[in-house]
C-alpha cells in the first residue's frame, strides 16, 4: 500500500442519479489519525459520499482517493483497506455474537494465524467478553452497535468509515462509543463519519458540513462556531414563542430567529442596540418576557445560520 499524508483526497466530487445533483462538486482531504465528521440533515449528501469513498458507488464526475487508491479505478483496492459501518450496522441477528465475529473475519479475510487474536481483540473492545453465545437480536442497541463495530475493525484497517453510526442509540451508548473511536484515532486510524447529531459532532477533530450536495463551510467545531454567524446571538426566554418569533422576525436589527428548546435564539446586528426594540415589541404584543442574554453559537446555530444564508438559486437545487 503506497505511503500516503492524507488518507481521504476529495477533488470535484460529483454524483448524478438521473437529473438529481446527490453530491454536488465537494473537494476535501482527511489526514491521518483524525477524526473527521461529515454534518449535515438527512438527504444532505452525506451517505452518497461515504459510498463512494468506500468504493461501493462510482462517481459521476471529479475522483476521490483512500488509503492511496482511486475509488473509481481501484475499489476493492479501496475496500481491503477500509473499515465500514452503517447505520443498520450490517449484522446477522439470528447468529450468535461469536458466530458474527468469524463471519466478518472471513469476509475481510482475516489470516488463520490471527484470527483467535483479533477476535479476542474485537471481543474486548466492544465489551462483549462473555457474551460470545448470545444471540445477536437479543442485544441491546448499544451493544449491537460495539459488536458492528468489532466486525467492522477485525482486519484493523487504517481507514474506518461510520455512516450515521449512533442513529437510535441512547445517550449513554453513544458518549461509549466516542470513547473507543478516539482511543483508535489515537492509535493512528482515520475516522470519517456521518452524522446529523450536533452535539456528537463536537467530538470531531474537524467538520465539514453539508447541504443541498454542497459543502457550506469546513473547520473545526471552534472555527465554525466563531465564523458562521454574522452578527450576535441572543438567548430570549419568553413566552408564548410562536408569537414572541412571528414578532421579532419583522424586528428591525433582527437577522434571524428560531426556536431552541424552551427558549429563542436571535442573530442581530448589534446585541446593545437590539435589545430596547426586542423587549418594546415583546412588550407591545403583551408576550411575557424572562430574560435576555448574549450568548455564544453552538453548532447548531452555525449551521442553521450558514443553510439559510444560502442564495434563492442554491436553494432552489
Amino acid at each position: 500500500m503506497p505511503e500516503v499524508t492524507n488518507s481521504v483526497v476529495i477533488e470535484k466530487l460529483v454524483k448524478r442519479f438521473g437529473n438529481f445533483v446527490a453530491v454536488d462538486n465537494i473537494s476535501l482531504s482527511v489526514r491521518k489519525g483524525e477524526v473527521f465528521g461529515f454534518l449535515g440533515p438527512n438527504g444532505a449528501g452525506k451517505s452518497t459520499t461515504i459510498r463512494m469513498l468506500c468504493g461501493l458507488l462510482t462517481p459521476t464526475a471529479g475522483r476521490a482517493e483512500v488509503a492511496g487508491f482511486d475509488v473509481a479505478r481501484k475499489p476493492e483496492a479501496v475496500r481491503q483497506n477500509i473499515g465500514y459501518m452503517s447505520q443498520k450496522f450490517s449484522l446477522y441477528n439470528d447468529l450468535k455474537v461469536i458466530e458474527n465475529l468469524r463471519l466478518f473475519a472471513g469476509l475481510y479475510s482475516v489470516p488463520s494465524n490471527v484470527l483467535k487474536d483479533r477476535i479476542e481483540w474485537a471481543l474486548t473492545m466492544s465489551n462483549l467478553k462473555g457474551h460470545e453465545d448470545q444471540i445477536t437480536a437479543t442485544l441491546p442497541g448499544g451493544w449491537k452497535q460495539r459488536l458492528a463495530l468489532g466486525c467492522a475493525v477485525l482486519h484493523k484497517p487504517p481507514i474506518l468509515f461510520l455512516d450515521e453510526p449512533t442513529s437510535g442509540v441512547d445517550p449513554i451508548s453513544r458518549r461509549q462509543f466516542w470513547d473507543v473511536i478516539h482511543q483508535m484515532a489515537a492509535e493512528g486510524v482515520t475516522v470519517f463519519v456521518t452524522t446529523h447529531y450536533m452535539e456528537e459532532a463536537e467530538y470531531c477533530n474537524r467538520l465539514a458540513l453539508i447541504f443541498r450536495g454542497k459543502i457550506v463551510a469546513l473547520g473545526t467545531p471552534s472555527e465554525l462556531k466563531r465564523n458562521s454567524m454574522k452578527g450576535e446571538l441572543l438567548l430570549v426566554e419568553c413566552e408564548p414563542l410562536g408569537d414572541a418569533m412571528e414578532a421579532l422576525q419583522k424586528t428591525p436589527g433582527v437577522m434571524d430567529a428560531a426556536v431552541f428548546g424552551n427558549a429563542l435564539h436571535l442573530v442581530v446586528e448589534n446585541a446593545a442596540t437590539a435589545e430596547p426594540s426586542i423587549r418594546a415589541v415583546l412588550n407591545q404584543k403583551g408576550i411575557t418576557l424572562s430574560s435576555i442574554s448574549t450568548i455564544r453559537p453552538t453548532l447548531e446555530d452555525a449551521f442553521v445560520s450558514l443553510t439559510t444564508s444560502r442564495g434563492p438559486e442554491e436553494r432552489k437545487q
